[in-house]
Protein backbone atom coordinates (compact mmCIF):
# COMPACT_ATOMS: atom_id res chain seq x y z
CA UNK A 1 0.00 0.00 0.00
CA UNK A 2 1.70 2.96 -1.14
CA UNK A 3 0.74 6.78 0.20
CA UNK A 4 -1.63 7.58 -2.85
CA UNK A 5 -3.42 4.68 -1.56
CA UNK A 6 -4.26 5.71 2.35
CA UNK A 7 -4.67 9.54 0.33
CA UNK A 8 -7.26 8.03 -1.60
CA UNK A 9 -8.91 6.27 1.56
CA UNK A 10 -8.74 9.35 3.73
CA UNK A 11 -10.61 11.55 0.80
CA UNK A 12 -13.04 8.85 0.65
CA UNK A 13 -13.92 9.17 4.36
CA UNK A 14 -14.31 12.77 3.92
CA UNK A 15 -17.50 11.93 1.96
CA UNK A 16 -18.87 9.61 4.50
CA UNK A 17 -21.45 10.76 6.89
CA UNK A 18 -20.81 7.29 8.33
CA UNK A 19 -19.81 7.77 12.50
CA UNK A 20 -16.96 6.30 12.43
CA UNK A 21 -15.69 8.63 9.55
CA UNK A 22 -13.09 10.77 12.14
CA UNK A 23 -11.59 7.03 13.61
CA UNK A 24 -10.82 5.59 10.41
CA UNK A 25 -9.53 9.28 8.94
CA UNK A 26 -7.31 9.15 11.88
CA UNK A 27 -6.02 5.71 11.39
CA UNK A 28 -5.55 6.19 7.86
CA UNK A 29 -3.33 8.85 9.03
CA UNK A 30 -1.49 6.89 11.35
CA UNK A 31 -0.66 4.53 8.70
CA UNK A 32 0.60 7.63 6.31
CA UNK A 33 2.59 8.97 9.05
CA UNK A 34 4.84 5.96 8.99
CA UNK A 35 4.84 5.43 5.65
CA UNK A 36 5.72 9.52 4.90
CA UNK A 37 6.01 12.04 7.79
CA UNK A 38 5.53 15.60 6.91
CA UNK A 39 3.79 18.40 9.13
CA UNK A 40 0.83 19.08 7.05
CA UNK A 41 0.40 15.17 7.48
CA UNK A 42 0.90 15.22 11.13
CA UNK A 43 -1.47 18.50 11.36
CA UNK A 44 -4.17 17.26 9.67
CA UNK A 45 -3.83 13.52 11.71
CA UNK A 46 -4.39 16.35 15.07
CA UNK A 47 -7.33 17.70 13.91
CA UNK A 48 -8.76 13.94 12.54
CA UNK A 49 -7.66 13.15 16.33
CA UNK A 50 -9.51 16.25 17.54
CA UNK A 51 -12.77 15.14 15.87
CA UNK A 52 -12.38 10.80 16.94
CA UNK A 53 -11.18 11.31 20.27
CA UNK A 54 -10.92 14.97 22.19
CA UNK A 55 -9.94 18.68 21.34
CA UNK A 56 -8.31 18.25 24.55
CA UNK A 57 -5.72 15.19 23.62
CA UNK A 58 -5.64 17.06 20.23
CA UNK A 59 -4.19 20.14 21.74
CA UNK A 60 -1.81 17.81 23.62
CA UNK A 61 -0.52 16.17 20.59
CA UNK A 62 -0.37 19.36 18.56
CA UNK A 63 1.56 21.29 21.02
CA UNK A 64 4.13 18.47 21.08
CA UNK A 65 4.27 19.33 16.89
CA UNK A 66 6.11 22.79 17.97
CA UNK A 67 6.00 24.04 14.13
CA UNK A 68 6.54 27.65 15.49
CA UNK A 69 7.39 29.36 12.28
CA UNK A 70 4.47 27.73 10.05
CA UNK A 71 1.11 29.83 10.21
CA UNK A 72 -1.03 26.72 9.73
CA UNK A 73 -0.05 25.46 12.96
CA UNK A 74 -1.10 28.45 14.76
CA UNK A 75 -4.52 28.29 13.00
CA UNK A 76 -4.99 24.63 13.80
CA UNK A 77 -3.87 25.34 17.71
CA UNK A 78 -7.00 28.00 17.10
CA UNK A 79 -9.31 25.61 15.60
CA UNK A 80 -8.75 23.12 18.45
CA UNK A 81 -9.28 25.35 21.19
CA UNK A 82 -12.24 26.92 19.84
CA UNK A 83 -13.81 23.52 19.70
CA UNK A 84 -12.63 23.16 23.51
CA UNK A 85 -14.52 26.67 23.80
CA UNK A 86 -11.29 28.49 24.97
CA UNK A 87 -12.24 31.60 23.01
CA UNK A 88 -8.94 33.46 24.59
CA UNK A 89 -6.74 30.62 23.69
CA UNK A 90 -8.20 31.00 20.02
CA UNK A 91 -7.36 34.51 19.82
CA UNK A 92 -4.08 34.01 21.33
CA UNK A 93 -3.08 31.64 18.51
CA UNK A 94 -5.30 33.45 15.79
CA UNK A 95 -2.93 36.29 16.37
CA UNK A 96 0.13 34.73 16.23
CA UNK A 97 -0.58 33.11 12.84
CA UNK A 98 -0.91 36.78 12.00
CA UNK A 99 2.20 38.09 13.11
CA UNK A 100 3.72 35.30 10.28
CA UNK A 101 1.18 35.05 7.79
CA UNK A 102 2.72 36.67 4.30
CA UNK A 103 -0.23 36.12 1.37
CA UNK A 104 -2.83 38.67 1.52
CA UNK A 105 -5.86 36.41 1.09
CA UNK A 106 -4.59 34.16 4.09
CA UNK A 107 -4.30 37.57 6.46
CA UNK A 108 -7.78 38.44 5.41
CA UNK A 109 -9.31 34.93 6.37
CA UNK A 110 -7.10 34.73 9.73
CA UNK A 111 -8.48 38.21 10.76
CA UNK A 112 -12.35 36.83 9.42
CA UNK A 113 -11.54 34.16 12.03
CA UNK A 114 -10.23 36.86 14.63
CA UNK A 115 -13.70 38.59 13.97
CA UNK A 116 -15.86 35.75 14.64
CA UNK A 117 -13.73 34.42 17.40
CA UNK A 118 -14.38 37.87 19.13
CA UNK A 119 -17.95 38.35 18.65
Amino acid sequence: MSKYHLEAAIAYWHTTDDGEKWNNILQLYNKLLTIEYSPVIAMNRTYALAKANSPKEAIASALKLGLNENHYYYCLLADLYRMSNSINQEIKYLNKALEITKKPDEIALVKRKLKNARE
